[in-house]
């Protein structure tokens, strides 16, 4: 396999990004806490067109971290096909979770939360800045949202989610 590529334009970097958004499975969640310091753990998470979704205990440190500081990075797991987003979580208890999300999240992985016993915290995270990188060529321009905006939108950007 080798690890050249072409190098994409922003256009083309948007809609991967949107694919593997709406495709993977597992994203890496970065939290800090002013006292504790950083956590980094890997979570399910859903993208519903505008945000991901994930699910952690409500006695996790990850939902101890986002309810004292909500600014969280997350990255996708691939370390070649870089997509990284910025953003502040915002938590929602299982009885507040919109419906429509916590459905979402359980037909994507087969676990409702909602049903389990113990407490869960659904992090709901909308990105203001989101890199995507394809080896040292695309470092340049990888900034591919700004300020929550797309900086070009292709045909996926505006795309209801698909269940």
């Amino acid at each position: 396999m080798t690890t050249a590529s072409i190098q994409r334009q922003t256009a083309e970097r948007v809609r991967d990004t949107l694919e593997r958004l709406i495709a993977e499975r597992d994203v890496w969640v970065s939290t800090a806490h002013p006292e504790h310091g950083p956590h980094q753990v890997p979570l399910w998470f859903l993208w519903d067109g505008r945000a991901a979704w994930m699910c952690t205990s409500g006695t996790s440190v990850t939902a101890r971290n986002v309810r004292e500081e909500p600014r969280v990075r997350l990255a996708l797991p691939d370390t070649f096909d870089v997509v990284l987003l910025q953003g502040e979580a915002e938590g929602f208890s299982a009885q507040d979770v919109p419906a429509d999300a916590a459905q979402a999240f359980a037909d994507k992985f087969g676990w409702d939360p909602r049903a389990e016993e113990g407490s869960y915290l659904y992090v709901r995270v909308v990105p203001k800045t989101v890199r995507a990188w394809r080896g040292e060529q695309e470092l340049p321009g990888r900034v591919i949202m700004r300020d929550g905006t797309w900086l070009e939108q292709g045909p996926l950007a505006n795309a209801p989610l698909k269940r």
